[in-house]
């Protein structure tokens, strides 16, 4: 028989706790249930085991504003936001609600009913739900198969090939000579990481050079603010600064980009203390912020290149050989282990295939409304996070605006709710836009986005959270009942 619940929330990653909190917060009288394909929640951070392993967000923006970080650090490992994911769903009762070890292979829309059917798998088999609405919680990327570039000669390498997303937990890289392939968040934690633990030497070998902002790992004006203020409160003071100052860092680089380039290069050299070396490794061709932007905590990876135990390598590599890889320009770099910190592979919904009434969606023909909901897709919402701040800064955004939408259907006992775009929807393009190599490589995929609300996405906190929070309903929404639904 099919398990019915009102609400189903497809993954128990940080968005999937985020929509459980919103929804027994504003929405108590509905049931809902966390599908999890993974045996933990945690999503992320309990998939990615690699050494170093961190957010390169500041936890007090990463954080639930309901359940304050009362940790020391500022910046902080993945093991320990784990912890405090798991901490938070126990703490509200959010983990009574997950079934582990179910993954949902599909969802179909019936108009007759009013109901979303999904078919997934457990330990038992084949598992089938119903619900009334369903929000996709399932992050941004491929938790399967990561981004292969389709490097020349691997069988001729002698030593090992390993990908950050599947990290032995049995690798030994002590005393030996490791290349991580990559320029992004993974490769600037692994690097420092790497050299910190052990390993003989480590080269960070990059095709583009990426801006590397050092960071301090410790907050002193929040643990000033802890000292005088109620925990709560003092939370939300840092909450409220914290993302103030990295959105006014993200709208500085885009309006004064030659200014912040050249104060990223200034901060830069200040830690290398080598003119040559950031003009040919850390000055990008592209300006802050077209590409994100990584975070070095106590400027760690300026720190192993300058004491000798880690180095970087900008070129393009032409294949694998025995004793590591060869560049284009004829360099070989030698290594006992090579990581692929290549970059993920975009996955909306978590590859569930989607339909209604058995006619499949694809999500690329549809457009994202308020960046919560998909154009003629009813009863339906994702949670995606920012890409260029705190992923909680986003998908709490999410979360209140989809128990909003939740709140008016129970109270005007409507059953069915489906965003409709206007004949004059104007220019478009991906709602994930950024030309970071992943996002790029992935744009085809994606729901659309204008330059108007509610069809708009703006990777600008201030402006989405003003025109979200004051959503009009009745703008771009058609609601209705089961009945004048199933004519429709």
């Amino acid at each position: 028989m099919d398990q019915h619940v009102d609400v189903v929330i497809v993954g128990a990653g940080l968005s999937g706790i985020n929509v459980a909190y919103r929804l027994q917060e504003r929405c108590p009288e509905l049931t809902y249930a966390i599908l999890e394909r993974r045996e933990q929640l945690g999503g992320t951070w309990d998939l990615f085991r690699y050494p170093g392993i961190r957010s390169d967000s500041d936890i007090y923006t990463l954080s639930f504003p309901f359940n304050p970080w009362t940790g020391q650090d500022a910046i902080v490992d993945g093991h320990d936001i784990w912890e405090y994911l798991t901490e938070t769903a126990h703490k509200f009762g959010i983990d009574q609600h997950i079934e582990y070890g179910v993954r949902v292979g599909g969802a179909d829309w019936s108009s007759s009913e009013a109901r979303w059917h999904l078919t997934a798998t457990n330990a038992d088999g084949p598992v089938t739900y119903t619900s009334r609405f369903v929000v996709f919680c399932t992050g941004y990327y491929d938790y399967d198969q990561p981004y292969d570039p389709g490097f020349q000669g691997l069988d001729d390498f002698a030593g090992q090939v390993v990908h950050p997303q599947f990290w032995p937990e049995d690798l030994d890289y002590q005393d030996k000579s490791v290349v991580v392939i990559g320029s992004g968040a993974t490769a600037v934690t692994l690097v420092p990481a790497l050299a910190a633990g052990g390993a003989g030497h480590v080269t960070m070998l990059q095709r583009t050079p990426t801006y590397v902002l050092g960071q301090p790992k410790h907050d002193p004006i929040a643990d000033g603010l802890r000292k005088v203020l109620p925990g709560k409160a003092a939370h939300q003071v840092i909450r409220a600064k914290n993302t103030t100052l990295n959105w006014a860092l993200y709208q500085a680089c885009r309006r004064w980009p030659d200014k912040m380039r050249g104060l990223l290069r200034k901060g830069a050299l200040a830690s290398l203390g080598d003119e040559q070396l950031v003009d040919e490794h850390f000055t990008p061709p592209y300006n802050p912020w077209e590409q994100r932007l990584c975070i070095a905590p106590k400027g760690d990876l300026y720190t192993a290149i300058k004491d000798g135990s880690a180095d970087v390598v900008t070129g393009h590599i032409d294949r694998f050989v025995e004793k590591g890889i060869q560049l284009t320009d004829g360099r070989v770099v030698e290594a006992d282990i090579v990581v692929t910190a290549t970059g993920l592979s975009i996955q909306l919904a978590g590859g569930i295939d989607i339909s209604l009434d058995g006619e499949r969606r694809n999500l690329s023909d549809s457009y994202a409304y308020y960046g919560a909901m998909i154009s003629d897709l009813p009863n339906a919402a994702v949670c995606i996070g920012y890409i260029n701040l705190s992923w909680t800064m986003r998908s709490d955004m999410t979360a209140r605006f989809i128990a909003k939408v939740l709140r008016r259907l129970v109270d005007t006992r409507m059953d069915v709710v489906v965003p409709r775009v206007p004949d004059d929807i104007g220019e478009s393009g991906p709602f994930m836009d950024m030309q970071s190599g992943y996002l790029a490589r992935a744009a085809h995929l994606m729901p659309r986005a204008t330059q108007q609300y509610p069809w708009a996405i703006r990777q600008n906190f201030m402006v989405d959270a003003w025109h979200t929070n004051r959503a009009d309903l009745d703008n771009g929404l058609v609601w209705s009942r089961a009945r004048e639904a199933a004519r429709a």
